[in-house]
């Protein structure tokens, strides 16, 4: 990492909120660890995917760069908010809860998700990364007939 890693629980993950802000992949893939456990609740059987590519199960910093690389990508930038509720840490977990206001680009349709992210900080690298969000929100935007 280019900087010295934050190795408490809260410190890690509000840096890494502020990195997601900025928007910058390779900086928010700093924060985690080179193996990981990424896993998004998402209906696999229910919705394809091929309008959210960002939107599956990840093990590696290369894929979390990727993933916020692939989400800015699917995103209209300047319509895009976060609100974080709340912060719940227990240890080395964390879990944050919140709702995001993004549109989606290839519909140009805004939605709003609430959220709730679970991760797991070892060594000051963030190692699990679950997030569980309204994802019929999310595939109702992106969808090309949905009105």
């Amino acid at each position: 990492m280019s900087t010295a890693a934050p190795t408490n629980t809260r410190t890690v993950v509000e840096e890494l909120l502020r990195r997601i802000g900025e928007g910058d992949p390779e900086r928010i893939s700093e924060l985690y660890a080179e193996r990981g456990d990424w896993k998004l609740g998402w209906p696999e059987a229910e919705h394809g995917r091929t309008a959210t590519p960002w939107i599956r199960h990840r093990s590696s910093r290369a894929d979390a760069a990727a993933h916020y690389r692939e989400l800015a990508e699917g995103h209209i930038p300047e319509h895009v908010a976060t609100e974080v509720e709340r912060i719940l840490i227990d240890g080395n977990e964390a879990v944050v809860l919140g709702e995001i206001r993004q549109t989606a680009r290839p519909t140009g349709r805004a939605y709003r998700a609430r959220f709730a992210l679970h991760l797991t900080v070892e060594d000051g690298l963030v190692s699990r990364h679950h997030v569980y969000e309204d994802s019929l929100a999310v595939a109702q935007a992106f969808e090309a007939g949905n009105q």
